[in-house]
């Protein structure tokens, strides 16, 4: 019998071998191997006592949510806790970097000043890769920093170094201003390495923290971000594990901490997510979504999110069902793909039976809807089939597919996916593919479909939503994430930024130049708290955070060409205006 009060995805991966979990993309995320434990995402009600006996690990969060580590034995028994209302397990999250063409370099955008507002005043957080900490462009004048506070979670705790995790957590490395100036002022790199050891290895999270709020200074005033004169704090996702890609509950823990020292602070904070996944119902209802929505009412914030590269990427698709008429869903799979999920997301009010046909023809099913696991194998793959039920947050149905090696690759070739509906009563069904980032070039359905390709948590509510563009032409980014949410169809993305060829800091100083969305929302980011800047700080209007602040962006959005209709799925209300006033 299947858990209901488990997510689909969790209640599969329970029911999987681990060498199913092993090959997966999606079943093995949170999941300790050698010790059978599992990282889980909690909502409960009440208090955690009775969790607390039973979990090896319990990081409790705001507004009722709590991160935990438990034996998977003892998952029954945490499901059985009246408490306890809902639990997932983590997600991958991939960074928003386009590896598209190169084009001529955009004008100087971030040097660009609204009311000569600099960020004075206001947290400007970076939840990312990490930041390079000695780079003039996050020091200020006399050399000392600009970070507040910086948590490395993918440091290895060492008290007998004073290297400890932020009260309150179990991860990382927490650094406070005193420490990081000590560092700087250290009589060698390899010295300053060794006090305060964090490092951004990919450049993303300077990067992003170079548009957002960048000073200049390490490009020789050149090119200074839209907040230069904001405070950061700074959080490294990831983990000690050797498989240290970030997860959604790093992301949780790292807002939470944000939010709190910026209330300790007393500090307006703008924040700044350029990662997303694919995984979900595009619509708001995840346990991540929902607690970022929580987590928005809580102390003077705005959570800034990027829409996410997978407009082009060929890895969504949709239709509609009709009585007596089979669906055919075609995906070309290139050689050498180890593994592959796919999602189908439907109302559950339409029944349909799934059979599948793979590159040689063999054709397996229909495949009855019975709720739960079942497994089938075609040729060199095995298929792993989960029919769910809707969740107390989301009255839509989810199937899930896994397609895992029986040796090293799965089936290359042209697969079908066959809908046959035996009771249609909406109709809409739509499928989703893993992100880009984790595909080879030549995988993906081949009449994808470039609608509801915002990437999660892009999709929450509360959050603003960025796509990007090209600021040389004007044109939207075709990379660039498009709305609407799925169901409800809420506006999104809220407005773009510049996302192609932006110039920006580069680890070890100088310029580096990027495109993605993860590059166009610290643009967003930066406006936010300029914003705030000019309401809190300077006593203009001392609501201006949250909601308000989207109202003011959308209200200033200028139009682009191209578009008649705004907002729209592409670009939503229209470009940041605030980046390029003078």
């Amino acid at each position: 019998m299947e858990d209901q009060k488990l997510e689909n995805l969790l209640n599969l991966a329970l029911g999987a071998t681990e060498e199913e979990r092993e090959k997966s993309l999606n079943l093995d995320v949170g999941y300790h191997p050698i010790d059978r434990e599992w990282e889980l995402i909690i909502k409960y009600s009440g208090n955690l006592d009775q969790v607390r006996a039973l979990a090896i690990q319990v990081v409790e969060l705001q507004n009722e949510y709590a991160i935990i580590r438990i034996s998977q034995s003892r998952i029954d028994l945490l499901s059985d806790i009246p408490e306890v209302e809902y639990i997932e397990k983590p997600k991958r999250l991939f960074f928003q970097i386009a590896n598209g063409k190169r084009v001529s370099c955009i004008n100087e955008v971030q040097d660009t000043r609204f009311l000569d507002l600099r960020g004075q005043g206001v947290l400007v957080a970076i939840i990312d890769s990490g930041i390079d900490y000695a780079n003039e462009d996050f020091r200020n004048a006399d050399g000392t920093t600009r970070i507040r506070v910086m948590w490395d979670q993918s440091l290895r705790p060492n008290a007998d170094e004073e290297k400890n995790p932020p009260k309150g957590y179990r991860m990382g490395v927490e650094f406070t201003k005193e420490q990081i100036n000590r560092a700087l002022e250290a009589d060698s790199s390899e010295e300053r390495r060794r006090m305060v050891p964090s490092q951004d290895i990919s450049g993303h999270g300077t990067a992003v923290a170079g548009i957002a709020a960048g000073n200049g200074r390490g490009s020789g005033n050149l090119y200074a971000g839209v907040a230069p004169e904001s405070e950061l704090i700074v959080v490294k996702m990831g983990s000690p594990m050797p498989d240290g890609f970030p997860r959604t509950t790093e992301l949780m823990q790292a807002m939470d901490y944000v939010v709190r020292k910026a209330l300790e602070f007393r500090m307006p904070v703008a924040i700044n997510l350029s990662f997303g996944n694919t995984y979900g119902s595009h619509d708001g209802r995840s346990l991540v979504e929902r607690y970022i929505d929580d987590l928005s009412n809580f102390w003077k914030s705005v959570i800034c999110v990027g829409t996410g590269n997978e407009a082009a990427s060929a890895g969504h698709t949709s239709g509609v069902l009709q009585k007596r008429k089979e669906e055919r869903i075609q995906l070309a799979v290139q050689a050498d793909e180890s593994t592959l999920n796919i999602q189908i997301w439907k109302a559950y009010t339409d029944e349909v039976e799934i059979s599948f046909v793979s590159p040689a023809g063999t054709r397996i099913g229909p495949i009855q809807s019975v709720l739960g696991s079942q497994r089938f194998r075609i040729g060199e793959t095995e298929i792993l089939l989960y029919y769910g039920k809707p969740s107390p947050y989301n009255v839509a149905q989810e199937i899930y597919i896994d397609m895992i090696p029986v040796t090293d690759y799965i089936t290359s070739g042209v697969w079908q996916i066959i809908l046959n509906p035996t009771r249609v009563v909406e109709g809409q069904y739509d499928l989703w593919l893993p992100s880009e980032n984790v595909l080879n070039r030549g995988t993906g359905f081949l009449y994808p479909d470039e609608e509801v390709t915002l990437t999660i948590p892009s999709t929450a509510d509360k959050v603003i939503s960025v796509g990007a563009y090209d600021a040389l032409t004007f044109s939207y980014a075709s990379f660039s994430g498009r709305g609407y949410t799925w169901q409800d169809e809420r506006t999104k993305p809220d407005l773009v930024a510049p996302g192609v060829n932006v110039r920006t800091t580069a680890v070890g100083g100088g310029v580096t130049v990027v495109s993605g969305t993860s590059f166009a929302t610290p643009f967003v980011t930066g406006a936010s708290a300029l914003l705030m800047e000019w309401g809190i700080v300077r006593g203009n209007d001392p609501f201006l955070y949250g909601e308000k602040v989207k109202a003011y962006l959308r209200r200033g959005a200028r139009e682009l060409p191209g578009f008649e209709k705004y907002p729209n799925r592409e670009v939503g209300y229209g470009e940041d205006v605030i980046i390029r006033l003078h």
